[in-house]
Protein backbone atom coordinates (compact mmCIF):
# COMPACT_ATOMS: atom_id res chain seq x y z
CA UNK A 1 0.00 0.00 0.00
CA UNK A 2 1.37 3.52 -0.75
CA UNK A 3 1.15 6.89 1.90
CA UNK A 4 0.80 10.28 1.62
CA UNK A 5 2.43 12.77 3.84
CA UNK A 6 1.84 16.20 5.02
CA UNK A 7 3.38 18.04 7.73
CA UNK A 8 1.91 21.07 9.05
CA UNK A 9 4.39 23.68 10.93
CA UNK A 10 7.84 23.19 12.32
CA UNK A 11 11.00 21.42 11.50
CA UNK A 12 10.17 19.37 14.83
CA UNK A 13 6.82 18.10 12.95
CA UNK A 14 8.63 17.54 9.51
CA UNK A 15 11.41 14.98 11.51
CA UNK A 16 8.63 12.88 13.04
CA UNK A 17 6.90 12.86 9.99
CA UNK A 18 10.28 11.78 8.25
CA UNK A 19 10.57 8.74 11.47
CA UNK A 20 7.40 7.82 11.10
CA UNK A 21 7.90 7.26 7.26
CA UNK A 22 10.31 5.12 7.86
CA UNK A 23 8.72 3.29 10.69
CA UNK A 24 6.19 2.76 8.04
CA UNK A 25 8.29 1.44 4.95
CA UNK A 26 9.83 -0.49 7.28
CA UNK A 27 6.55 -2.29 7.03
CA UNK A 28 6.30 -2.95 3.65
CA UNK A 29 4.26 0.52 3.17
CA UNK A 30 5.64 2.70 0.08
CA UNK A 31 5.75 6.51 -0.23
CA UNK A 32 3.44 8.67 -3.27
CA UNK A 33 4.08 12.38 -3.39
CA UNK A 34 0.46 11.96 -4.76
CA UNK A 35 -2.85 12.50 -2.52
CA UNK A 36 -4.69 10.40 -5.77
CA UNK A 37 -2.68 7.78 -5.84
CA UNK A 38 -2.65 7.06 -1.65
CA UNK A 39 -4.12 4.30 -0.16
CA UNK A 40 -3.18 5.46 3.54
CA UNK A 41 -3.08 9.48 3.97
CA UNK A 42 -0.76 10.57 7.55
CA UNK A 43 -1.64 14.13 8.05
CA UNK A 44 0.81 15.58 11.02
CA UNK A 45 -0.62 18.56 12.47
CA UNK A 46 0.08 21.83 14.11
CA UNK A 47 -1.72 24.22 15.87
CA UNK A 48 0.40 27.17 17.19
CA UNK A 49 -1.90 29.62 15.21
CA UNK A 50 -5.66 29.40 14.02
CA UNK A 51 -4.31 29.30 10.56
CA UNK A 52 -3.27 25.99 10.92
CA UNK A 53 -6.50 24.81 11.94
CA UNK A 54 -7.98 26.26 8.82
CA UNK A 55 -5.21 24.10 6.81
CA UNK A 56 -6.24 21.04 8.53
CA UNK A 57 -9.39 21.28 7.85
CA UNK A 58 -9.24 22.02 3.70
CA UNK A 59 -6.50 18.69 3.65
CA UNK A 60 -9.29 16.67 5.14
CA UNK A 61 -12.15 18.07 2.82
CA UNK A 62 -9.95 17.68 0.03
CA UNK A 63 -8.72 14.50 0.79
CA UNK A 64 -12.58 13.06 1.34
CA UNK A 65 -13.51 14.56 -2.29
CA UNK A 66 -10.47 13.93 -4.04
CA UNK A 67 -9.19 10.51 -2.66
CA UNK A 68 -12.56 8.64 -0.85
CA UNK A 69 -11.41 5.61 -0.13
CA UNK A 70 -8.07 6.46 1.51
CA UNK A 71 -7.85 6.05 4.88
CA UNK A 72 -6.87 9.17 7.11
CA UNK A 73 -4.51 8.84 10.00
CA UNK A 74 -4.17 12.43 11.93
CA UNK A 75 -1.78 12.84 15.03
CA UNK A 76 0.37 15.37 16.37
CA UNK A 77 -0.37 19.06 18.34
CA UNK A 78 -4.15 19.53 16.89
CA UNK A 79 -5.21 16.24 18.17
CA UNK A 80 -3.46 16.21 20.89
CA UNK A 81 -4.69 19.63 22.11
CA UNK A 82 -8.57 19.62 20.66
CA UNK A 83 -9.08 15.54 20.84
CA UNK A 84 -12.73 16.04 21.15
CA UNK A 85 -12.61 18.18 18.26
CA UNK A 86 -15.43 17.51 15.67
CA UNK A 87 -12.81 18.04 12.76
CA UNK A 88 -11.19 14.47 14.10
CA UNK A 89 -14.59 12.70 13.02
CA UNK A 90 -13.07 12.66 9.37
CA UNK A 91 -9.84 10.67 10.65
CA UNK A 92 -9.80 6.65 10.85
CA UNK A 93 -6.91 6.84 13.04
CA UNK A 94 -6.27 9.26 15.49
CA UNK A 95 -2.94 9.87 17.38
CA UNK A 96 -1.20 12.23 19.93
CA UNK A 97 1.80 13.84 19.99
CA UNK A 98 3.36 11.51 22.28
CA UNK A 99 2.96 8.32 20.85
CA UNK A 100 3.53 8.56 16.98
CA UNK A 101 5.52 6.36 16.40
CA UNK A 102 2.24 3.74 17.35
CA UNK A 103 0.75 5.21 13.90
CA UNK A 104 1.71 2.31 11.77
CA UNK A 105 0.51 -0.23 14.15
CA UNK A 106 -2.94 1.83 14.70
CA UNK A 107 -3.16 1.80 11.12
CA UNK A 108 -2.46 -1.72 10.53
CA UNK A 109 -5.07 -2.73 13.48
CA UNK A 110 -7.35 -0.32 11.32
CA UNK A 111 -7.09 -1.98 8.06
CA UNK A 112 -7.38 -5.65 10.00
CA UNK A 113 -10.77 -4.60 11.90
CA UNK A 114 -12.49 -1.98 9.99
CA UNK A 115 -12.55 -0.38 13.31
CA UNK A 116 -11.18 3.94 14.05
CA UNK A 117 -8.65 3.61 16.25
CA UNK A 118 -7.89 6.34 18.64
CA UNK A 119 -5.42 6.74 21.28
CA UNK A 120 -4.41 10.01 22.68
CA UNK A 121 -2.09 9.67 26.02
CA UNK A 122 -1.98 12.36 28.87
CA UNK A 123 1.27 14.34 29.42
CA UNK A 124 2.48 13.76 32.79
CA UNK A 125 5.78 15.60 34.82
CA UNK A 126 8.89 13.68 34.40
CA UNK A 127 8.17 11.36 31.34
CA UNK A 128 10.28 10.88 28.54
CA UNK A 129 10.62 12.16 25.14
CA UNK A 130 9.16 9.91 22.61
CA UNK A 131 12.15 7.49 20.89
CA UNK A 132 11.57 8.42 17.62
CA UNK A 133 14.92 8.07 15.27
CA UNK A 134 15.85 9.49 11.98
CA UNK A 135 18.08 6.13 10.18
CA UNK A 136 18.27 7.54 6.46
CA UNK A 137 16.91 11.04 6.54
CA UNK A 138 14.51 12.30 3.96
CA UNK A 139 17.30 11.72 1.13
CA UNK A 140 17.97 15.54 1.00
CA UNK A 141 21.31 17.76 1.64
CA UNK A 142 20.06 18.69 5.36
CA UNK A 143 18.31 16.40 7.89
CA UNK A 144 17.00 17.50 11.19
CA UNK A 145 17.45 16.06 14.06
CA UNK A 146 15.05 16.14 17.02
CA UNK A 147 16.87 16.89 20.53
CA UNK A 148 14.16 18.36 22.53
CA UNK A 149 10.32 18.52 22.97
CA UNK A 150 8.29 20.19 25.68
CA UNK A 151 7.70 23.21 26.81
CA UNK A 152 7.63 24.43 30.36
CA UNK A 153 7.09 28.67 30.09
CA UNK A 154 3.48 28.74 29.54
CA UNK A 155 3.55 32.09 27.67
CA UNK A 156 -0.35 33.62 27.73
CA UNK A 157 -0.65 32.84 24.15
CA UNK A 158 0.61 29.57 23.43
CA UNK A 159 -1.34 26.40 23.48
CA UNK A 160 1.91 24.19 22.65
CA UNK A 161 2.79 23.55 26.75
CA UNK A 162 -0.66 21.38 26.74
CA UNK A 163 -0.33 19.97 23.28
CA UNK A 164 3.49 19.14 23.50
CA UNK A 165 4.03 18.60 27.55
CA UNK A 166 6.39 19.82 29.75
CA UNK A 167 10.35 20.15 28.01
CA UNK A 168 12.57 16.63 27.71
CA UNK A 169 15.61 15.87 25.96
CA UNK A 170 16.84 13.01 23.79
CA UNK A 171 20.48 11.60 25.56
CA UNK A 172 23.98 12.92 23.82
CA UNK A 173 24.44 9.11 23.04
CA UNK A 174 21.59 8.86 20.84
CA UNK A 175 21.97 12.46 19.28
CA UNK A 176 25.69 11.34 18.12
CA UNK A 177 24.39 7.58 17.29
CA UNK A 178 21.45 9.13 15.06
CA UNK A 179 24.30 12.21 13.58
CA UNK A 180 26.50 9.76 12.47
CA UNK A 181 24.12 7.29 10.79
CA UNK A 182 22.79 10.31 8.85
CA UNK A 183 26.27 11.29 7.88
CA UNK A 184 26.88 7.75 6.52
CA UNK A 185 23.62 8.00 4.67
CA UNK A 186 24.94 11.52 2.90
CA UNK A 187 23.49 14.95 4.63
CA UNK A 188 26.09 17.45 4.54
CA UNK A 189 24.25 19.50 7.41
CA UNK A 190 22.56 18.69 10.42
CA UNK A 191 19.88 20.79 12.02
CA UNK A 192 19.23 20.11 15.91
CA UNK A 193 15.73 21.10 16.35
CA UNK A 194 13.30 20.91 19.18
CA UNK A 195 10.38 22.94 21.02
CA UNK A 196 12.32 25.16 23.13
CA UNK A 197 15.51 24.04 22.12
CA UNK A 198 17.46 26.26 24.97
CA UNK A 199 16.07 24.37 27.50
CA UNK A 200 17.81 21.63 26.10
CA UNK A 201 19.10 19.42 28.98
CA UNK A 202 17.37 21.06 31.86
CA UNK A 203 15.56 17.77 32.49
CA UNK A 204 18.72 16.01 33.22
CA UNK A 205 19.36 17.63 36.69
CA UNK A 206 23.03 17.08 36.17
CA UNK A 207 24.18 20.44 34.17
CA UNK A 208 24.19 19.16 30.72
CA UNK A 209 22.73 21.81 28.43
CA UNK A 210 22.63 22.81 24.65
CA UNK A 211 26.33 23.04 24.57
CA UNK A 212 27.10 19.94 25.35
CA UNK A 213 24.73 18.37 23.13
CA UNK A 214 26.21 20.74 20.15
CA UNK A 215 29.69 19.65 20.76
CA UNK A 216 28.94 16.07 20.78
CA UNK A 217 27.39 16.43 17.44
CA UNK A 218 30.78 18.50 15.91
CA UNK A 219 32.90 16.10 17.58
CA UNK A 220 32.33 13.44 15.09
CA UNK A 221 34.36 13.03 12.33
CA UNK A 222 33.04 14.02 8.49
CA UNK A 223 32.43 16.76 6.08
CA UNK A 224 29.23 18.10 7.68
CA UNK A 225 27.91 21.20 9.22
CA UNK A 226 25.90 22.36 12.05
CA UNK A 227 22.80 24.33 12.63
CA UNK A 228 20.48 25.20 15.19
CA UNK A 229 17.03 25.72 14.76
CA UNK A 230 14.59 28.31 16.44
CA UNK A 231 16.06 29.05 19.94
CA UNK A 232 13.79 30.61 23.03
CA UNK A 233 16.38 33.60 23.91
CA UNK A 234 15.90 33.81 27.97
CA UNK A 235 18.31 30.16 28.35
CA UNK A 236 20.84 31.48 26.08
CA UNK A 237 23.63 32.38 28.87
CA UNK A 238 27.10 34.08 28.06
CA UNK A 239 28.27 30.88 28.75
CA UNK A 240 26.25 28.80 26.29
CA UNK A 241 26.91 31.17 23.43
CA UNK A 242 31.13 31.14 24.65
CA UNK A 243 31.12 27.54 24.52
CA UNK A 244 29.17 27.02 20.85
CA UNK A 245 31.74 29.98 19.70
CA UNK A 246 34.32 26.68 19.91
CA UNK A 247 32.79 24.65 17.83
CA UNK A 248 33.86 25.39 14.27
CA UNK A 249 31.17 23.25 12.40
CA UNK A 250 28.53 25.21 13.96
CA UNK A 251 27.02 27.46 11.39
CA UNK A 252 26.32 30.85 12.58
CA UNK A 253 23.19 31.92 12.63
CA UNK A 254 20.57 32.21 15.42
CA UNK A 255 16.67 32.07 15.08
CA UNK A 256 16.28 34.05 18.53
CA UNK A 257 11.98 34.20 19.11
CA UNK A 258 11.13 37.58 19.93
CA UNK A 259 7.60 38.05 19.69
CA UNK A 260 7.28 41.46 20.62
CA UNK A 261 9.67 44.50 20.84
CA UNK A 262 7.75 46.12 23.50
CA UNK A 263 8.55 45.08 27.54
CA UNK A 264 4.62 45.87 28.37
CA UNK A 265 3.66 43.57 26.02
CA UNK A 266 6.31 41.50 26.67
CA UNK A 267 5.08 41.00 30.36
CA UNK A 268 1.74 40.65 29.09
CA UNK A 269 2.71 37.58 27.03
CA UNK A 270 4.59 35.86 29.89
CA UNK A 271 7.52 35.88 27.76
CA UNK A 272 10.86 35.74 30.94
CA UNK A 273 12.95 38.40 29.53
CA UNK A 274 12.88 42.34 28.36
CA UNK A 275 13.79 44.00 25.39
CA UNK A 276 17.44 45.19 27.40
CA UNK A 277 17.51 41.66 28.07
CA UNK A 278 17.32 40.11 24.30
CA UNK A 279 19.86 43.16 23.11
CA UNK A 280 22.14 41.95 25.23
CA UNK A 281 21.55 38.23 24.15
CA UNK A 282 22.30 39.54 20.25
CA UNK A 283 25.24 42.09 21.43
CA UNK A 284 27.28 38.52 22.73
CA UNK A 285 25.70 36.93 19.47
CA UNK A 286 27.76 39.34 17.28
CA UNK A 287 30.26 39.06 19.33
CA UNK A 288 31.19 35.67 19.70
CA UNK A 289 30.20 34.63 16.20
CA UNK A 290 30.88 38.11 14.18
CA UNK A 291 28.77 38.50 10.87
CA UNK A 292 25.96 36.33 12.21
CA UNK A 293 22.76 36.18 11.28
CA UNK A 294 19.95 36.97 13.30
CA UNK A 295 16.41 35.50 12.41
CA UNK A 296 13.28 36.15 14.66
CA UNK A 297 9.56 35.58 14.97
CA UNK A 298 7.32 38.90 15.86
CA UNK A 299 3.80 38.50 16.41
CA UNK A 300 1.35 41.41 16.02
CA UNK A 301 -1.99 42.36 17.83
CA UNK A 302 -1.39 40.54 20.60
CA UNK A 303 -4.84 41.54 23.18
CA UNK A 304 -4.13 45.09 24.31
CA UNK A 305 -1.85 46.11 22.10
CA UNK A 306 -1.89 50.21 21.64
CA UNK A 307 -0.47 52.12 18.79
CA UNK A 308 2.48 53.22 20.74
CA UNK A 309 3.22 49.52 21.99
CA UNK A 310 3.11 48.40 18.02
CA UNK A 311 5.12 51.34 17.00
CA UNK A 312 7.76 50.91 20.16
CA UNK A 313 7.61 47.15 19.11
CA UNK A 314 8.90 48.09 15.22
CA UNK A 315 11.34 50.65 16.62
CA UNK A 316 13.30 47.88 18.50
CA UNK A 317 13.09 45.78 15.29
CA UNK A 318 14.51 48.22 13.49
CA UNK A 319 17.03 48.97 16.07
CA UNK A 320 18.40 45.03 16.26
CA UNK A 321 18.57 44.61 11.99
CA UNK A 322 17.76 41.40 11.93
CA UNK A 323 18.18 39.06 8.55
CA UNK A 324 14.60 38.03 8.77
CA UNK A 325 11.69 38.46 10.55
CA UNK A 326 8.51 35.86 10.25
CA UNK A 327 5.51 38.60 11.14
CA UNK A 328 2.25 36.96 12.12
CA UNK A 329 -1.12 38.65 13.59
CA UNK A 330 -2.08 36.83 17.01
CA UNK A 331 -4.93 34.27 17.02
CA UNK A 332 -6.56 32.58 20.12
CA UNK A 333 -6.11 29.38 21.21
CA UNK A 334 -8.34 27.82 23.68
CA UNK A 335 -6.82 26.52 26.75
CA UNK A 336 -4.30 29.78 26.75
CA UNK A 337 -4.91 32.63 29.61
CA UNK A 338 -4.55 35.23 26.58
CA UNK A 339 -8.04 33.42 24.68
CA UNK A 340 -10.02 34.78 28.01
CA UNK A 341 -8.56 38.56 27.26
CA UNK A 342 -11.36 40.74 25.94
CA UNK A 343 -9.69 43.80 24.89
CA UNK A 344 -8.64 41.88 21.43
CA UNK A 345 -7.76 43.99 18.12
CA UNK A 346 -9.88 44.39 15.18
CA UNK A 347 -8.35 41.98 12.26
CA UNK A 348 -8.25 45.09 10.31
CA UNK A 349 -5.77 46.28 12.65
CA UNK A 350 -3.67 43.48 12.76
CA UNK A 351 -3.21 43.29 9.23
CA UNK A 352 -2.10 46.41 8.83
CA UNK A 353 0.39 46.14 11.52
CA UNK A 354 1.46 42.62 10.44
CA UNK A 355 2.43 44.67 6.99
CA UNK A 356 3.91 47.80 8.02
CA UNK A 357 6.12 45.18 10.84
CA UNK A 358 7.35 43.46 7.42
CA UNK A 359 8.25 46.71 5.90
CA UNK A 360 10.14 47.40 8.67
CA UNK A 361 12.05 44.40 9.15
CA UNK A 362 12.76 44.05 4.90
CA UNK A 363 15.42 47.19 5.40
CA UNK A 364 16.93 44.75 7.61
CA UNK A 365 17.24 42.17 5.60
CA UNK A 366 18.24 44.24 2.67
CA UNK A 367 21.51 45.62 4.62
CA UNK A 368 22.08 42.55 6.02
CA UNK A 369 22.81 40.42 2.56
CA UNK A 370 24.43 43.44 1.32
CA UNK A 371 26.91 43.12 4.15
CA UNK A 372 27.98 39.78 2.71
CA UNK A 373 28.73 41.16 -1.11
CA UNK A 374 32.64 40.72 -1.53
CA UNK A 375 32.84 38.03 1.45
CA UNK A 376 34.12 34.31 0.68
CA UNK A 377 31.23 32.01 2.32
CA UNK A 378 30.96 28.49 2.14
CA UNK A 379 28.10 27.09 0.26
CA UNK A 380 26.33 24.35 0.67
CA UNK A 381 24.96 23.63 -2.57
CA UNK A 382 21.31 21.76 -2.52
CA UNK A 383 20.15 21.64 -6.22
CA UNK A 384 20.31 23.06 -10.04
CA UNK A 385 17.19 25.70 -10.49
CA UNK A 386 16.64 25.05 -14.31
CA UNK A 387 19.63 25.43 -16.48
CA UNK A 388 21.30 28.54 -15.17
CA UNK A 389 22.25 28.41 -11.33
CA UNK A 390 23.67 26.10 -8.83
CA UNK A 391 21.95 27.24 -5.57
CA UNK A 392 22.31 26.70 -1.70
CA UNK A 393 23.17 27.85 1.37
CA UNK A 394 25.58 29.77 3.05
CA UNK A 395 26.31 28.94 6.98
CA UNK A 396 24.59 32.43 7.39
CA UNK A 397 21.76 30.39 5.90
CA UNK A 398 21.66 33.06 3.15
CA UNK A 399 20.47 31.35 -0.26
CA UNK A 400 23.28 31.86 -2.67
CA UNK A 401 22.84 31.03 -6.49
CA UNK A 402 25.88 30.67 -8.66
CA UNK A 403 25.97 30.33 -12.51
CA UNK A 404 25.51 26.99 -13.54
CA UNK A 405 28.81 25.12 -15.03
CA UNK A 406 28.40 21.59 -14.29
CA UNK A 407 25.47 18.80 -14.43
CA UNK A 408 25.49 19.07 -10.13
CA UNK A 409 27.22 20.72 -7.01
CA UNK A 410 24.47 18.60 -5.16
CA UNK A 411 25.58 17.92 -1.02
CA UNK A 412 29.19 19.47 -2.34
CA UNK A 413 30.14 22.38 0.24
CA UNK A 414 32.05 25.08 -2.15
CA UNK A 415 33.78 28.17 -1.12
CA UNK A 416 32.03 31.03 -3.39
CA UNK A 417 32.72 34.87 -3.32
CA UNK A 418 29.55 37.20 -3.42
CA UNK A 419 29.17 39.22 -6.07
CA UNK A 420 25.84 40.96 -6.02
CA UNK A 421 22.36 40.81 -4.39
CA UNK A 422 19.13 40.05 -5.89
CA UNK A 423 15.95 40.12 -4.04
CA UNK A 424 16.06 38.09 -1.15
CA UNK A 425 19.31 36.39 -2.42
CA UNK A 426 22.96 36.45 -3.50
CA UNK A 427 24.68 35.67 -6.21
CA UNK A 428 27.98 34.99 -6.34
CA UNK A 429 31.08 33.18 -8.03
CA UNK A 430 33.00 29.88 -6.91
CA UNK A 431 36.61 31.26 -5.40
CA UNK A 432 39.20 28.51 -5.45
Amino acid sequence: MTVFYYTFGCKVNQYETDAIRELMESQGYSTTNKLNLADVCVINTCTVTGAADIKLKQLLHKIKSSNPSAAVAVCGCFSQAYHASPLLSMADVIAGENNKSEVPDMIKKYFETGLKQKKILSHFQGEKIEPLLLRFGSGKTRAAIKIQDGCDRFCSYCIIPYARGRSRSKPVSEIVCEAKRLVVSGHAELVLVGINLSCYGEDFKDGTTLADAVKAVCEESGAYRVRLGSIEPEMLTPQIISALSQQTKLCPQFHLSLQSGCDKTLSQMRRRYTTDDYMDIVACLRDKFPGCSITTDVMVGFPGETDEDFLESIRFVTKIGFAGVHVFPYSPREGTAAAKRTDLIPESVKSARAKLMSEAAEAGKKAYLHSLVGTVQSVLFEKEKDSVWHQGHAPCYTLVKVKRFTDTLRRQIRNVRIISVHDDFCIGEIDE
